[in-house]
């Protein structure tokens, strides 16, 4: 159990340290998106972009200072977990689900020695961190995967708190048990709370009656034939999961069907979970978190799933939220979030006495994940309880505004990227401008430029679309984020600073998606 007792602490929260702080102005337009040069080599200068390893991304880490050495070391090994009630066989980190937290303070290095003992390569992704090109955990773009045997360093300046993750970038790893919270403190915290609750949410599938991710992505990329449900006619190219052959599909089929929700703007999801999990339990053996009436609690939600949306709630208590993808927001109350995959939301709550159902409905999917919070006696909640706050008061990020202290001036954009997101389950040929995903792709910014990304979801799926190495301002004032759901049909344009140099991936967090080719680079120029 994640529980971390708290003294009250006031004063300022550090703002943005070592990254700009963004807002969304109004339109400018620069056709120069659509470019892809070079030949994607993880050390490589394509084209006159800078290298991952390049000095340009030193002297961006060097300004972010040197602080104490946080180390860490990490095992990606052959589990077999405890669900609560079913035992099953995976990859994870270590023996526990989700691995063991890493929390350092802002300022902090970290060093983190990860030793690959999975029978294929794998990697590290920093989820949300605005951390130093080379160290993103990208193969073939930022470094060279992490071979079945072998280890890698990963060591950068940490220099803004929040709530983040980490995960492989290999193929669909991630929807194993291959991921953990990384939680930066506050050394200036300026909320005060008794209790923290790092709560992790995840869709199941792995080890379950023979499934695996690699049998399920097999499965989706043969499509649903006539069954449309999307748009954009692309070519259908043949799916290499990263150069290595299909498998042939093992278990149940997957494939979800019917899943539909007003939330998402129509389908849900294309994957049919077994379980959907809080720190990695199922229902009918929830996580419990003990506190005190009256205790002050800082919950941090995080949606590790890979293709499911979750409805939160905590029942008989109002959420007051904090912060969104580890920048802080203007406070607001809520009964309920939608948390599309990758996204986090800190909340806080004054607990009342009893116990109480911490519950994350599978948007559109009619099943759920479970936890309870108990202050006091009283017999435990049904497994199957919907709180009736999962009806009340919904927070979206559309309706949360920035803090001040992370917020810009408006200023126009220097340069406007289109994305259109293309594709369909028929094909299941998602990809990002009609371009499956390669490593040498790029779409050019500058240093120092203020650049509009604008996506148009020209298909009928929902698709949560995350950067790496920066966070992103929403429109008219909105949170800074580094992944935001973009809803069927409809635009999102969201605006940046570019103030770390780079190739940075853009990508759908929905891991189907993205390995099938939703995934695309934003390059910095020398």
């Amino acid at each position: 159990m994640r529980t971390h007792t708290r003294r009250a602490v006031l004063g300022a929260g550090i703002a943005a340290a070592g990254s700009g702080l963004l807002a969304a102005c109004s339109a400018g337009s620069d056709p120069a998106g659509n470019g892809h040069s070079g030949h994607g080599k993880p050390a490589g200068t394509p084209g006159g972009y800078v290298s991952p390893d390049g000095p340009e991304v030193a002297a961006a880490e060097a300004k972010r200072g040197s602080g104490p050495v946080r180390k860490v070391a990490l095992t990606a090994t052959a589990a077999r977990l405890d669900l609560g009630g079913r035992s099953v066989a995976t990859w994870a980190y270590g023996d526990e689900l989700p691995g063991k937290e890493v929390r350092v303070t802002a300022g902090d290095t970290l060093e983190l020695a990860l030793a690959n003992h999975l029978p294929e390569a794998t990697s590290l992704h920093w989820h949300g961190l605005a951390l130093r090109n080379d160290m993103d955990g990208v193969p073939d773009l930022t470094q060279r995967a992490v071979k079945a045997g072998g280890s890698f360093t990963y060591r950068f300046a940490v220099s803004h708190p929040g709530t983040y993750w980490f995960h492989p970038h290999s193929g669909v790893q991630q929807d194993r048990g291959l991921y953990a919270p990384l939680i930066v403190e506050d050394p200036k915290e300026p909320l005060a709370y008794d209790k923290e609750w790092v709560v992790v949410l995840d869709d199941w599938v792995d080890g379950v009656d023979g499934s695996t991710p690699d049998a399920v992505l097999a499965e989706l990329s043969k499509g649903m034939g006539g069954m449309d449900h999307g748009s954009g006619g692309m070519g259908h190219g043949a799916h290499s999961m990263g150069g290595r052959e299909e498998p042939s599909p093992t278990g149940p089929s997957r494939m979800m069907m019917g899943a539909t929700s007003k939330l998402l703007g129509g389908d849900a999801g294309d994957v049919a979970y077994p379980y959907h999990l809080v720190n990695g339990r199922t229902p009918q053996d929830p996580q419990t978190f003990r506190a005190r009436p009256g205790d002050r609690v800082r919950i941090r939600f995080v949606n590790a799933g890979g293709d499911t949306a979750y409805r939160v709630a905590l029942g008989g208590h109002t959420m007051t939220v904090t912060h969104t993808d580890g920048y802080p927001v203007t406070h607001a109350p809520a009964d309920a979030l939608l948390l599309g995959m990758g996204e986090r939301y800190d909340v806080v709550v004054t607990a009342k006495d009893g116990v109480f159902p911490l519950t994350a409905l599978a948007e559109g999917k009619k099943r759920t994940a479970l936890a309870l919070l108990r202050t006091g006696g009283g017999a435990a909640p049904d497994a199957s309880v919907q709180p009736d706050e999962l009806d009340g008061r919904l927070l979206t990020a559309d309706r949360l505004k920035a803090d001040g202290s992370v917020r810009l001036a408006p200023r126009e954009p220097d340069r406007t990227l289109r994305f259109d997101l293309t594709g369909s389950m028929a094909k299941y040929d998602w990809a990002v401008n009609g371009k499956k995903y390669t490593p040498d792709q790029r779409y050019p910014v500058r240093a120092g430029e203020r650049v509009r990304l604008s996506f148009r979801n020209n298909t009928t799926m929902w698709h949560p679309m995350h950067l790496h190495g920066h966070t992103f301002a929403l429109p008219d004032g909105g949170p800074r984020k580094d992944t935001a759901i973009v809803l069927p049909g409809r635009r999102l344009d969201v605006d940046l600073d570019a103030d770390n140099p780079g190739l940075w991936m853009l990508h759908c967090h929905n891991v189907y998606h993205a390995e099938s080719g939703m995934m695309t680079v934003l390059g910095y120029r020398k």
